[in-house]
């Protein structure tokens, strides 16, 4: 099979990244604005994936590549990757969409589908936008990929629990393909994943004590500390009947990051890293089918 290769937009602390490299791909160009998540990145994926930062191809803003210097500075790849803003289409962000700058983001995307032809693309966001401004920005989204560009559209909200976390967690994926000869043909054309029937493990195999939840709060960026009955409390559980909040530890295993994967930063900024990613096993799922979904195309 073709070691694929895949460009990581937004990329967090590598959330897509790790998913991919899971299933055998190779990215050759990421970017990331935040200088803290771009410390975690570092830290993760120096020695995974050498050649990203021996060609200079960690970007940190997207936005300052020209549209002409797109071809140029970004290199030749299969699959692009993104989990672009979502505060724009989020409750959290209050919801102005393309209004907000970070909205606009997703208009940089176009292009680089427009200049670079990929075979795929591989984006996600929040569930909400899906419904945002009566359903005005997820449809401007739909025109610009299937109309503009040209490439097939597939759209599906799944939870971290479907596969396998102990997270509700759920976002919205949206998949497409250039060339797509099986876009109309409901027996070949490109398929989401099947959720698992059972999680892998659980609250309280996170905690190593007794939980009160089998399944966990959505992790999040702000709001940390909230009273536990709170409505808004997302990192307070009941573990052997005590109050205990979530570090990065607990974290990184509801977002199924390896045990060994690093933060070199505080706690505040791990946490928040986290609320911004992207849940592992369910990228790889959906990466597991682009895959072999391009193989057939």
């Amino acid at each position: 099979m073709e070691k694929y290769k895949f460009i990581d937009l937004f990329a967090g602390i590598g959330g897509f990244h790790l998913g991919l490299h899971n299933e055998g791909c190779e990215c050759v160009f990421a970017s990331e604005i935040d200088k803290y998540a771009r410390e975690t990145y570092t830290k993760n994926f120096k020695k995974l994936s050498p050649n990203l930062f021996k060609n200079n191809n960690f970007n940190d803003d997207i936005t300052a590549i020209e549209e002409e210097c797109i071809k140029k500075e970004i290199p030749d790849f299969d699959i692009l990757c993104g989990g672009f803003p979502c505060q724009p289409f989020s409750q959290a962000g209050y919801k102005k969409g393309f209004e907000d700058d970070r909205g606009n983001l997703f208009f940089h995307i176009a292009k680089i589908i427009e200049k670079k032809q990929p075979k795929a693309f591989f984006l996600e966001n929040v569930r909400h936008l899906e419904s945002h401004d009566k359903g005005k920005t997820f449809s401007t989204i739909q025109k610009v990929i299937t109309e503009d560009l040209g490439y097939s559209f597939y759209t599906k909200i799944l939870k971290a629990s479907d596969f396998g976390l102990p997270q509700h967690r759920p976002r919205i994926f949206i998949v497409g393909f250039k060339d797509d000869v099986f876009e109309k043909d409901d027996e070949k054309k490109f398929k989401f994943p099947t959720p698992k029937k059972e999680l892998d493990f659980t609250m309280s195999d996170v905690w190593e004590g007794q939980c009160s939840r089998d399944v966990g709060l959505t992790l999040r960026v702000g709001g940390r500390g909230s009273p536990i009955d709170d409505r808004r409390n997302w990192d307070g559980y009941y573990v052997n009947g005590e109050v205990k909040r979530l570090t990065p530890k607990e974290g990184k295993k509801m977002q199924g990051f390896p045990d060994s994967f690093i933060f070199p930063v505080t706690n505040a900024q791990a946490m928040k890293q986290l609320g911004n990613s992207v849940a592992v096993p369910v990228i790889q799922a959906i990466a597991k089918n682009i895959i072999n979904y391009m193989e057939k195309l």
